[in-house]
């Protein structure tokens, strides 16, 4: 599985505010201090996360970013997607044959398909609360698909 720098470091800036904001605006000094991510390149990845209404911003002293919504409402792909990565498991495209063997759709490529899927199913079964409640991840994963499948009947 291959997720990008962009995926990685909006999910950790995303935890971090979860964990240390308490309603109060965290500065991006502090998250890029904390993280050890270059801020320069946080505030390119909060003008993302602000135009997905996933972050709200507060300017002067005391300013910073706040969560736009509560932590239970914002899912764990929400944010990947927010930043334009989409999780890439192999040089297989997607469901599209692009990249794969000789421009043809490879012996694997329904495998892997179908594991992206899983994967970004899972990703938009766990909140940002889960995260940093430090919640078992998978057992609330599978909860979750069990009342989803139970709804669905």
């Amino acid at each position: 599985m291959k997720m990008s720098t962009k995926g990685r470091y909006a999910v950790m800036a995303m935890i971090d505010i979860g964990t240390n904001s308490a309603g109060k605006p965290v500065p991006l000094a502090d998250i890029a201090e904390r993280q050890d991510i270059s801020q320069e390149y946080l505030e390119q990845l909060f003008g993302k996360l602000r135009r997905a209404d996933l972050v709200a911003s507060s300017r002067g002293p005391g300013g910073g970013y706040v969560l736009a919504r509560d932590a239970s409402e914002i899912q764990m792909a929400d944010i990947i997607h927010a930043v334009d990565e989409e999780l890439q498991f192999t040089r297989c495209n997607g469901d599209a044959v692009e990249g794969c063997v000789k421009g043809e759709r490879c012996c694997a490529h329904d495998l892997w398909s179908s594991m992206g899927r899983q994967m970004m199913n899972f990703l938009d079964s766990i909140t940002l609360e889960d995260v940093v409640s430090k919640r078992n991840l998978a057992l609330a994963a599978s909860i979750k698909q069990a009342k989803d499948r139970h709804v669905l009947r």
